[in-house]
């Protein structure tokens, strides 16, 4: 536990504590929009606005939903990319003291007609190209305003044309007509409030008010709505910059990450908002624009998965590519492997860079990342060191005892980031956020991990992926790391498949760096590479090779697509 915090040694000008106000998340980057008045708040494709615009803006659109009757309490889906209407939407929300519902805006249909209506949304923003498949299904839902906006309508100059004719010009824009209205139109609304001076939009939440709903699988699998408060996005943003020793007024942050996920949310805009640093709004990533993004922005702080760094070292045509401007990289969302940080670390290094990837652990249950690698110092294969007034024990899985130092269990978590519970599920809540002797409330991750004597903490895996073969405990993280060690495999995905006698054998799908084929020499340096560092009882049985591997929508790979499609190829050959 935190409690003697021995790690506290390993943080630069770090404090161990902090100080939270009892506010709206809206409230603190009003605040920063006060102190950063002339300050660039974002960055779209070119197409600047200060903080002062920013602010402006947030409360026009928040006259313009209380102007069609959304208030206190009411929930309204963003179901958006990152856009500069996304953002102000989500603080322009929380503002009237209503609750952002972030949903992805790929999702199909029924999954979008189930956010809708678990939330009890009465509103929904999207983009045109989204439009038609929520239109179809709104009768489903209680919203009762389908509110429409385009990628043009954030750009400037010659670019909002451009746009039209080119990637827009087969987006057709649905009719605004009865529960339709465009945002523009919403903004519009406001205006006659803006001289009304008995017109109030601030509705004074607290910090214990429910402000976003994100969702997550959950520690049982099935899909639920994480209900986060203020007070969470709040501290965890001043955590992030307070741990990650970083953050500074007018800095680029690369908002690459998506706004329905937490580290997108809570760190790329968040954090950077209520501290006065530039988000460069990236609404779609490609490999191909990545280099361009880099070279155009100069960020100053990268947060992102291991597949976006994976895709740095893939980038072609850079080596006059100059990272010197550098001040934080950060890493989170999957495991970033030992040779995957080396080799990124390398790349910084090559392009000028003083700083090391920083690997970050959490959930979205707690925003995000709740603990960091430090940034001077590293610890092989250790996910870093609690944030700020962030407790972290490990337990035997299934109890609340405590396991010794060195010891494999359950990681769990206490602090100020803890979510208030999922959305309309008690019994979920119950098993997941418990109360131990200790007073104190725990989140359960369902992950495995231990700590070490430093307070050091190192994540092994989801509990319920561990695989069990011939009464052995097999750790597929462990396997895909000593796998992508190997000079040649670019990723790989370890899985159980059935066996009728070890109950589980050991598959491994691999996908090898571009340009290498899998030949039978290839082939059999992998397996040669697997018998020198896996023990038998661990080692595959097959090796599958892929060109690539079934992501997540937020690109992590998805052992559990795989798992269904070997478990439906067997059920066909039986």
């Amino acid at each position: 536990m935190r409690q003697d915090a021995p790690w506290l040694n390993f943080y630069d000008n770090v404090p161990h504590s902090l100080t939270y106000p009892d506010c709206s998340a809206a409230n603190l980057m009003l605040e920063a929009a006060e102190k950063f008045t002339n300050i660039v708040a974002y960055d779209f494709f070119g197409a600047r606005k200060t903080y002062r615009e920013l602010a402006d803006e947030t409360r026009l659109c928040a006259r313009g939903l209380k102007a069609i009757g959304i208030g206190a309490g009411d929930r309204v889906t963003i179901c958006m990319p990152n856009t500069p209407q996304a953002v102000v939407m989500f603080y322009a929300l929380n503002l009237i003291g209503a609750v952002a519902n972030m949903v992805h805006p790929l999702s199909a249909p029924e999954e979008l007609v189930r956010y809708m209506s678990k939330s009890r949304s009465v509103a929904v923003l999207t983009l045109d190209q989204f439009a038609p498949k929520l239109a179809e299904v709104l009768h489903r839902t209680e919203c009762k305003h389908l509110i429409l906006a385009g990628i043009e309508d954030g750009l400037h100059g010659l670019k909002k044309p451009l746009y039209k004719l080119t990637k827009g010009r087969n987006i057709n824009r649905l009719p605004t007509r009865g529960e339709v209205i465009r945002y523009s139109d919403l903004l519009a609304l406001a205006e006659p409030q803006v001289r009304d001076a008995t017109f109030t939009v601030d509705a004074k939440t607290d910090g214990e008010a429910v402000a976003a709903i994100m969702y997550s699988g959950g520690t049982s699998g099935a899909s639920k709505g994480i209900l986060l408060t203020n007070r969470n996005l709040n501290a965890l943003a001043m955590q992030t910059k307070a741990a990650g020793d970083c953050i500074i007024p007018g800095h680029k942050m690369l908002a690459i990450m998506p706004l329905f996920h937490g580290f997108g949310l809570g760190v790329c805009v968040h954090t950077a908002l209520i501290h006065g640093a530039t988000c460069v709004l990236v609404p779609q990533f490609s490999i191909e624009t990545y280099a361009k993004l880099l070279k155009k922005y100069k960020p100053h702080y990268i947060p992102g998965v291991p597949t976006l760094f994976e895709a740095l070292l893939r980038l072609q045509n850079i080596d006059n590519l100059d990272l010197s401007q550098l001040e934080g990289v950060f890493c989170g969302g999957d495991t970033l492997t030992v040779d995957l940080k080396q080799r990124v670390d390398k790349f910084l290094k090559d392009h000028g860079s003083k700083e090391q990837i920083r690997e970050g652990f959490g959930m979205t249950e707690c925003v995000t990342a709740s603990c960091l690698t430090p940034r001077t110092f590293y610890k092989e294969g250790s996910i870093g060191i609690p944030y700020p007034d962030m407790y972290f024990k490990i337990v035997h899985p299934g109890s609340q005892e405590t396991v010794p130092y060195g010891e494999d269990g359950e990681i769990v978590i206490s602090g100020p980031t803890v979510m208030k519970g999922y959305d309309g599920d008690d019994d979920e809540t119950a098993k997941t956020l418990q109360i131990h002797p200790d007073g104190r409330i725990w989140l359960h991750t369902g992950d495995l991990g231990r700590m070490d004597e430093d307070g050091f903490v190192y994540f092994r895996q989801r509990i319920k992926r561990m695989i069990i073969s011939s009464g052995y405990n097999i750790y597929p993280s462990e396997l895909e790391n000593i796998l992508e060690q190997h000079e040649y495999v670019h990723i790989s995905c370890i899985i159980g498949v059935p066996d009728d006698y070890k109950m589980q054998s050991i598959k491994a799908f691999i996908v090898l760096r571009d340009e290498i084929d899998a030949t039978d020499e290839i082939k059999a340096s992998i397996i040669e590479h697997c018998c020198r560092n896996i023990a038998k009882y661990a080692m595959p049985r097959e090796f599958e090779y892929r060109t690539e591997l079934p992501r997540t929508m937020i690109g992590k790979v998805s052992y559990l697509e795989l798992e269904q499609e070997e478990l439906a190829k067997r059920n066909v050959s039986e």
